[in-house]
């Protein structure tokens, strides 16, 4: 499981905030700047090195197959755009995984301790999400919007006084469905080009 689900504050889609870095967020962080700047070589070492990589191949089998190579060529060749696609359909599945999980946490969680579960998995899915908000909006804007309403409105369960943590189902599973889309259609549009 990915750590670092406990962070200050809480994450919000309007940029007032923004998650604290784990090294996964940080090295796409640095992945990104690299690829902006066109240093190829400078972004190939920093995915055969980093801790994205890393944990891309231990969920390669909840992955699109060759998602890692595909990643690797296309940074081996100089090609941004597919080298951001593969980069972005590995951290929509990080928080379209960590959706799962929270909705699995909550339905086994005591009354008591929903609110506070909620808040920790809401944060960290933002903390992925966020990173590729813009990349997903390019690509299917319906899905990016189902996604920041649905993340809203569990956002608003937890906060609310008194908490409803009970209504967090909805909103996840919501999450988890557009984000499956996005990686799917990602992966066949990639399939597509390659043919």
């Amino acid at each position: 499981m990915i750590a670092a689900y406990a962070a200050p504050t809480f994450a919000h889609h309007v940029g007032a905030y923004t998650p604290r870095d784990n090294e996964i967020s940080t090295n796409f962080k640095q992945l990104k700047f690299s690829l902006e700047a066109r240093k190829f070589e400078v972004a190939l070492r920093l995915y055969d090195e980093g801790a994205l990589r890393k944990e891309l191949r231990a969920r390669a089998g909840r992955l699109p197959r060759g998602l890692d190579d595909d990643v690797r060529a296309a940074l081996q060749r100089g090609d941004a755009p597919e080298a951001e696609r593969g980069l972005m359909v590995f951290v929509v599945a990080l928080a379209r995984d960590l959706a799962l999980e929270a909705d699995r946490q909550l339905a086994a969680a005591r009354a008591d301790a929903r609110a506070a579960i909620g808040r920790k998995f809401l944060e960290a899915i933002w903390r992925y999400y966020n990173l590729v908000d813009f990349l997903v909006t390019q690509r299917n804007a319906r899905a990016a919007t189902t996604v920041r309403l649905a993340f809203d409105e569990a956002e608003g369960y937890v906060k609310a006084a008194p908490p409803a943590p009970e209504r967090l189902g909805e909103p996840l599973r919501r999450i988890v469905h557009a984000l499956t889309g996005v990686i799917e259609t990602s992966s066949q549009s990639a399939r597509r080009d390659s043919s």
